[in-house]
């Protein structure tokens, strides 16, 4: 289906237009209509952070794009959750022409924040899902400590640095790293050490183990990929990372199915009971699947079969994941790009990591949390060679949602570990006082 026009809107000089992206790191935000919205600035950024269909020169909404304008808010958004148009805003001199490629809803909000309408169309399109929203207690997560070397050691050193220096931490999370290749979730990296007895000590010191895993990724080099071809998307990448292409598992295989539960399962009996699902995008990459299903619902099923392994009170946590097919089915979800020590990403593009892209994309995102799920902002960044740390460590501490420190502890001064200390509290699960637009 082709796009089609859905409204006409005259746009003046207080205009804004909300452009809703794709997944967890594509760039959202209210703009100027003379504004150039953030787009890719390299072939696998666009795979990896966008809509394939996403284009420079006009704003596109991934199910949701809003208009701001005359005192009036219009939300233009999808029926439900399993089929997600692209929504376009294209400024036609003194009006604004939206076309979509398939079936959208419009409403109108008179609210005086334009967040407001945005939140209030949330709590309608989620009441038929009921939405689990549980915010943990406050986390540390290993990645921006060790990055992809992580080892056992390094995550048990530092929490017993957690208990000398009174840092209050309820979930420890191992992050990207441990696993030999990615797509071998089963397999640790050969110096990583056991996962299995990293969850016991984490547990046996009283605090929750938590393991990052991409879910729906298979890279080339991966045993998976060399022993099973016949479980993978043909002819789909999921780009390149890890200096290797990202090939996508058929979760409508039955075989496949079957591992990716066998997973879990196993994950479950290690001990751990809090689950980053990353790279999610790719489940939901269109290609020719086993069911000859579309992305959005192997993605859905994908999901499902993750939730039947691990139950209804273990956590999944999306990451990297489109954010409308995600709704109903997880439990907390990260709502912007990665954060970095640096504030800028060197590419210009904020959907790459940086603190830049991260701030606003979760600003823009804030109307989610207490509503879908519980928003995850990112982690706290503070040791001192973190650039313009303090604003970071502002931004973490203004967002709703998770609390999660990621520094090496024994890297801290004393300003870092203070903060620290100050941010790692419970948060609430209830809605957040959304800021106006211009924030």
């Amino acid at each position: 289906m082709g796009f089609r026009t859905v409204t006409e809107l005259v746009h003046d000089t207080t205009t804004r237009i909300f452009e809703h992206g794709w997944q967890s790191w594509s760039p959202s935000g209210w703009y100027d209509p003379t504004a150039r919205p953030p787009r890719p600035t390299a072939p696998n950024h666009h795979v990896m952070a966008y809509r394939p269909d996403v284009e420079a020169g006009r704003f596109q909404g991934e199910g949701l794009l809003a208009v701001s304008t005359g005192g009036e808010v219009t939300v233009v958004a999808a029926l439900s959750p399993d089929i997600v148009p692209s929504i376009r805003c294209e400024v036609v001199g003194d009006r604004l022409v939206i076309s979509a490629d398939g079936k959208v809803e419009l409403t109108t909000s008179t609210q005086a924040n334009s967040n407001q309408a945005l939140a209030d169309w949330a709590d309608t399109f989620a009441a038929q899902y009921h939405p689990a929203v549980r915010v943990f207690g406050p986390s540390w997560c290993s990645w921006y400590a060790y990055w992809g070397k992580v080892t056992e050691r390094d995550v048990m050193n530092e929490v017993r640095q957690f208990d000398e220096h009174g840092l209050s931490v309820d979930l420890v999370l191992l992050d990207e790293g441990y696993q030999a290749e990615i797509g071998d979730w089963l397999t640790p990296r050969d110096d990583f050490g056991s996962t299995v007895r990293l969850a016991s000590d984490i547990r046996a010191s009283g605090r929750r183990a938590g393991i990052w895993v991409a879910p729906f990724l298979v890279g080339s080099r991966s045993e998976t990929a060399r022993q099973h071809p016949e479980w993978l998307v043909p002819g789909i990448s999921a780009g390149t990372n890890w200096g290797q292409e990202q090939l996508v598992l058929d979760v409508t295989n039955p075989a496949a199915a079957r591992h990716l539960q066998d997973v879990f399962t196993e994950l479950c009996r290690q001990g751990y009971d809090h689950f980053k699902l990353d790279f999610c995008y790719a489940g939901a990459i269109e290609g020719r699947r086993h069911e000859q299903v579309d992305g959005i619902t192997a993605y859905r099923h994908g999901l499902r079969l993750i939730r039947e392994v691990v139950g209804p009170n273990r956590i999944l946590h999306g990451c990297g994941a489109p954010i409308l097919p995600s709704l109903g089915l997880v439990d907390c979800m990260r709502v912007s790009p990665d954060t970095d020590p640096l504030v800028d990403p060197p590419s210009g593009d904020i959907s790459q990591p940086g603190q830049r892209g991260a701030r606003s994309t979760s600003v823009a995102r804030e109307f989610l949390h207490g509503r879908w799920w519980a928003n995850d902002p990112d982690c706290l960044i503070v040791q001192p060679d973190i650039q313009d740390r303090e604003a970071w460590a502002n931004h973490v501490e203004n967002s709703p949602g998770l609390r999660m420190s990621s520094d090496p502890i024994g890297a801290l001064d004393r300003w870092g570990l203070d903060r620290t200390r100050e941010l790692l509290t419970p948060t609430s699960s209830r809605p957040h006082p959304l800021r106006a637009f211009d924030a």
